[in-house]
């Protein structure tokens, strides 16, 4: 019985549902639903259908908010990930997928130290 109520508090969910304080943030939702086709904004596959600024532009696509709304409902061959994401999820991939973006996907500041230097 132990194991039992320990596999229930454990069990991966999605963050659907939780407290603010217990929802993941936009590059953890990203990683855990969206990586595995859009590595570092690309389109496995799809080439013509990354996530780089001039991808998303050429396709109209000018801002988080219709980047969460793709993310929730789906596009073309992509299906949406409303409940997975949760309540706010998609609005935190969005903009941390429009911020990626405008960044050229380029790796965070303290990410570009040279081996064994802190940034």
């Amino acid at each position: 019985m132990l194991a039992g109520v320990f596999l229930l508090l454990s069990w991966p969910r999605s963050a659907y549902g939780a407290s603010a304080d217990q929802r993941a943030s936009g590059e953890q939702l990203f990683e855990a639903h969206c990586a595995g086709c859009h590595i570092n904004g690309g389109n496995i596959l799809r080439r013509g259908k990354t996530l780089k600024l001039a991808t998303l532009q050429r396709n109209g696509i000018e801002g988080p908010e219709l980047i969460a709304s793709i993310a929730a409902a789906g596009i073309g061959q992509m299906g949406g990930y409303a409940t997975v994401l949760g309540e706010d999820g998609s609005a935190l991939v969005g903009e941390w997928v429009w911020q990626r973006a405008l960044a050229g996907w380029a790796p965070p500041a303290a990410d570009q130290s040279a081996p064994g230097q802190k940034a």
